[in-house]
């Protein structure tokens, strides 16, 4: 059984959203981050994690990697090209669209006010609808970026667009807009989302 650490307005959805699709059993500790909760599980108080026997895993794309390697969906074998171009749709979202996300939010409200700047967000808006054009041309017309094979990159990528819409980000690519679209209407992101 497996025990996630985290709000469900956070990356924790990510691990949810991944359990679910893997129609695994686990429980949710709804922790806020920093709370005693959190800290208890990882020193910096950062969420998520997912405790497996008696273990804490940090991060969210640490987690649903073991989660879909352990479980042998939503990823390819390790070792294939089709792992190593899966792994790097993963590292595109996470440092073109899930990092400019997070930069944006430390100078909207986790950042003291003083050292804030909040004319960066315009630049950052930019910066983010340009990669998601690339990954649009990525995409295609497939239904998810390693074709007909849902990846944990499609997981990331669905976040990031729905994080980037509560953020005010706009996106001017309709195929990502559509792949949005597609992953957000699945059950197993419904039933995460409800929790």
């Amino acid at each position: 059984m497996y025990t996630v650490i985290g709000t469900v307005k956070s990356r924790a959805l990510r691990v949810l959203w991944a359990l679910e699709e893997l129609g695994l059993a686990y429980d949710h500790v709804p922790a806020a981050p920093r709370s005693e909760e959190a800290r208890r599980h990882s020193p910096a108080g950062k969420i998520p994690a997912l405790l497996v026997d008696g273990q804490a895993i940090t991060d969210s794309v640490a987690i649903v990697t073991f989660l879909a390697d352990r479980h042998g969906a939503l990823a390819f074998p390790a070792g294939t090209l089709d792992r190593a171009r899966q792994d790097a749709f993963t590292h595109l979202v996470n440092d073109e669209l899930d990092a400019v996300l997070w930069t944006a939010a430390r100078h909207s409200f986790v950042l003291p006010e003083e050292l804030r700047l909040p004319a960066i967000k315009d630049s950052l808006k930019w910066e983010f609808d340009r990669s998601a054009a690339r990954l649009g041309e990525a995409l295609g017309d497939a239904p998810f970026l390693m074709g007909e094979t849902m990846t944990i990159p499609d997981i990331l990528l669905a976040h990031c667009m729905r994080w980037a819409g509560n953020a005010n980000f706009p996106v001017t690519d309709a195929r990502i807009m559509a792949h949005r679209d597609r992953m957000l209407a699945r059950p197993a992101f419904a039933r995460a989302a409800a929790r």
